[in-house]
């Protein structure tokens, strides 16, 4: 049972990942706004693109769940800070839904870091 309901959280956390990366892939105006207010468009959006493709592919090969969470964890503090410094919560009137979306991700990321511990090699 506990497998599954983590096998759905890494889906989740994928399917996040993953269905953002249209907006950065495509240069949506919405993901070059936010990357010009952080100096990092377009590098920074692409880059960040591809660390998200990256890590929720992770997510999903079980040997790989504690490295695409670390990834995602990375990712999502970098997004939470450059909210609460340089974007504020609410970005081009979303009422907040990418920053709350960050820190689900970031939450939903540390739950399965924690359950997946043991897999982590240079713990054991």
């Amino acid at each position: 049972m506990k497998t599954k309901v983590f096998f759905i959280i890494r889906l989740a956390i994928a399917i996040i990942l993953i269905q953002t990366l249209r907006f950065k892939f495509t240069g949506h105006p919405d993901s070059v706004y936010i990357f010009k207010q952080v100096n990092l468009e377009p590098v920074g959006r692409i880059f960040v693109g591809v660390l998200e493709l990256v890590a929720g592919i992770l997510l999903l090969i079980p040997k790989t769940v504690w490295t695409g969470a670390i990834l995602t964890l990375a990712i999502m503090s970098g997004a939470i800070i450059m909210h609460l410094t340089r974007l504020g919560i609410e970005v081009n009137n979303d009422k907040g839904l990418l920053f709350i979306t960050a820190i689900i991700v970031f939450v939903l990321s540390g739950i399965t870091l924690y359950f997946y511990r043991k897999t982590i090699p240079f713990l054991k």
